[in-house]
């Protein structure tokens, strides 16, 4: 059976991942921080490793020798720039480490999951040839995932056998803390407006089965987008309310708006020290508009794009059966409607 060490295992898309390898009968190493919660991980026959993914010695020492594939998905993906050296630690030092453990270790196959963000925020269309800016970035998050995909790029060439994803805006089972939060606001009616900003907009267990895919087809030192659906925020927040059953805002909120209000939390967080709900780098990441162009991982991968609808139906499922969702007293949570594709899957 072929062997596999992820990190960032216990992370949402870490999970669809551990999920699909453990089904395909994969050994799994499931590497971890010591704070992690690895509840869910271990419905999985995985090994578990612990250690910080910026620790060289801790990564090497928990990579099988020989391993078939390295997957690394581990991401500081903080929007505060207070802990903008922590990031940046964690996702280019924990880079680096994955790389000499890849190394040292004789690793087969390295997939690193990269970000639409590492091309830059301003792009509209983006292909794999498309030039990327998001080293420049004033978003640390961007600019960390950028040198980060610099760092694995630049050990492909050395020849390392690495190969690059670049997923869009992720939707699934398993998050609770990323989109998560926007079904939670449109499930008790807290949302205070329809958010401007558009995105493409991919599945996770459709993710994860491409990052599979690129470990036996994968061309070493490629970039691979997976975007999916096109949508803007308002198709994707009337959506989640008829699965809600829930109203939605008729107003649509101004980049002006958001950059003011992200602006004053930010302000107030200097002195209460609590990072903020939003912050000028995540408004920024909320009014990109990326667009992902799939048709390379389509052709080489196999990547196939799921409905929309299908992407939100999961998440949406997932968090009321997990209980991250509870709807207002006063109304009833309906059967989300649907549509004959769902059946169909």
């Amino acid at each position: 059976m072929p062997t596999a060490f992820v990190t960032g295992a216990t992370g949402f898309l870490g999970l669809n991942l551990v999920e699909q390898l453990s089904e395909r009968g994969w050994i799994v190493v499931a590497y971890h921080r010591p704070t992690s919660d690895t509840a869910r991980v271990t419905r999985f026959p995985v090994r578990l490793a612990e250690g910080d993914i910026a620790d060289f010695d801790a990564v090497a020492a928990a990579v099988p020798q020989g391993v078939d594939a390295i997957f690394h998905l581990a991401a500081n993906t903080s929007m505060w720039s207070r802990r903008d050296a922590e990031q940046t630690r964690d996702n280019v030092e924990g880079t680096r480490a994955v790389i000499a453990a890849a190394r040292a270790k004789g690793a087969k196959r390295v997939v690193h999951v990269s970000s639409w963000a590492a091309y830059g925020l301003e792009h509209g269309s983006i292909h794999e040839s498309t030039s990327q800016s998001g080293q420049f970035s004033k978003v640390n998050y961007v600019r960390s995932k950028a040198l980060a995909e610099q760092e694995m790029k630049r050990a492909a060439a050395e020849g390392l056998p690495a190969v690059i994803v670049n997923p869009a805006h992720i939707l699934g089972r398993y998050d609770h803390e990323g989109w998560g939060r926007l079904f939670a606001l449109v499930a008790t009616r807290k949302l205070p407006g329809i958010l401007p900003g558009s995105g493409s907009f991919c599945h996770a267990e459709a993710v994860a089965r491409a990052m599979i895919a690129a470990v036996e087809r994968g061309r070493m030192g490629h970039n691979y987008l997976l975007g999916g659906c096109d949508a803007n925020f308002g198709e994707v927040i009337r959506l989640i309310g008829d699965l809600a059953g829930q109203p939605v805002p008729r107003r649509t909120l101004t980049p002006f708006s958001i950059r003011v209000v992200a602006r004053s939390k930010a302000i107030a967080a200097v002195f209460t020290g609590r990072e903020p709900a939003l912050t000028p780098e995540a408004a920024e990441m909320m009014l990109a508009r990326p667009r992902l162009v799939s048709t390379k991982a389509r052709d080489e991968l196999g990547y196939q794009p799921t409905p929309l609808r299908l992407m939100l139906d999961d998440a949406y499922r997932w968090l009321r059966g997990e209980g991250y969702l509870t709807l207002p007293a006063d109304a009833a949570a309906p059967e989300p409607r649907r549509r004959p594709a769902l059946a169909e899957r």
